[in-house]
């Protein structure tokens, strides 16, 4: 197991003295350093420069002694080539400007290469890896097939994902073929990642938990299965992650995934007892505690550590990403204690 990486470790279920510790959005937001680079860059540059992305994505591992890495990227980035136009907002997010609006835009969708179009991409991992630390991994990631489908039809973020269901609803086949569309380019897009160097892969559902359970069986889970399916053969573990998700655990326990990452609204031993114990579990501190005191950073820290009870699988991270306003101080509260523990 290459450099004994605690998290590769962790998704084999291996006994550890300690579960790794990783953060989502760790690779930018919080730290200094990146908002340095972000004065005279823009996200979409940053993705675009191979030295820039792996230099962001090194920055939590050297700053705050976090187990894995992830690629500084987005998941937005692969629509890119199937002919979207994917911009940035300040204070707004993603916009997509020619977004889909009914069926006859789905055959409008082009065929461009990924590994080409997203080069710079495949390069940062590259980069990364020859400049990781022994024992630290690299996870690559993408968006699952629903949430990309959300932005592409929503054309910019949502709450209420009103455009998305009634697209679901009213045209059926068509979201399906589409779902399927995104789901074939985002296995290709992972592969890629592996076969670049990513020691593991996140599939991102962000959106998914806006669905109830049997829309989910019945419109999403076989296009995300079909994107696990398309992984068997990169020879590296995979985590599945979504955010509320709690009604639709047993669910995407079944499309798919090694490790299944679970948000705050759930106790994570109550969260792992529904997925089984032959998968891992990732999870899940509620962003909001590392606002509080250190006491209670700590606090909340351990009793996720006893809700997981040292059972073989857990991936100790927050559940959904680092908030901009987080001080950084406190994230290294999070990764000591984290660190101390079992030891």
């Amino acid at each position: 197991m290459a450099g004994d990486a605690l998290l590769l470790q962790a998704c084999a279920r291996r006994p550890l003295p300690r579960p790794p510790v990783w953060l989502m959005r760790q690779a930018g937001r919080v730290l200094p350093e990146y908002r340095d680079i972000r004065t005279r860059h823009t996200l979409l540059e940053i993705c675009a420069h191979a030295e820039l992305a792996a230099e962001v994505t090194l920055q939590p591992v050297r700053r705050l002694g976090v187990d894995a890495a992830i690629l500084f990227a987005d998941i937005l980035l692969p629509l890119i080539p199937l002919g979207f136009s994917v911009r940035f907002v300040a204070g707004e997010g993603p916009v997509i400007d020619n977004r889909i609006e009914g069926p006859a835009d789905i055959a409008k969708l082009r065929d461009g290469a990924i590994e080409d179009a997203l080069a710079p991409t495949f390069e940062a991992i590259r980069i990364v890896r020859g400049a990781l630390p022994p024992g630290v991994a690299l996870i690559g990631f993408a968006g699952a097939p629903f949430t990309l489908a959300s932005y592409l039809i929503e054309g910019e973020p949502s709450r209420s994902f009103i455009r998305t269901k009634r697209f679901m609803y009213s045209e059926p086949a068509a979201f399906g073929r589409l779902l399927a569309v995104l789901a074939q380019r985002t296995a290709e897009y992972l592969r890629a990642q592996a076969a670049a160097g990513a020691q593991a892969l996140q599939l991102f559902d962000s959106w998914v938990g806006a669905l109830a359970p049997e829309d989910y069986r019945v419109h999403v889970q076989p296009h995300t299965a079909a994107v696990f399916e398309g992984l068997a053969g990169a020879a590296v573990p995979t985590l599945h992650f979504g955010t509320a998700t709690g009604g639709l655990l047993e669910a995407m326990r079944d499309a798919g995934g090694d490790v299944i990452g679970v948000d705050w609204r759930i106790p994570l031993d109550e969260a792992w007892r529904r997925i089984g114990s032959d998968r891992g579990i990732q999870g899940n501190l509620d962003p909001g505690v590392l606002l509080a005191p250190v006491a209670e950073i700590e606090r909340q820290v351990d009793r996720v550590l006893a809700e997981a009870g040292g059972r073989p699988g857990h991936i100790f991270n927050l559940g959904h990403g680092l908030l901009p306003e987080t001080p950084v101080d406190a994230v290294r509260v999070l990764v000591e204690r984290v660190h101390a523990h079992g030891g």
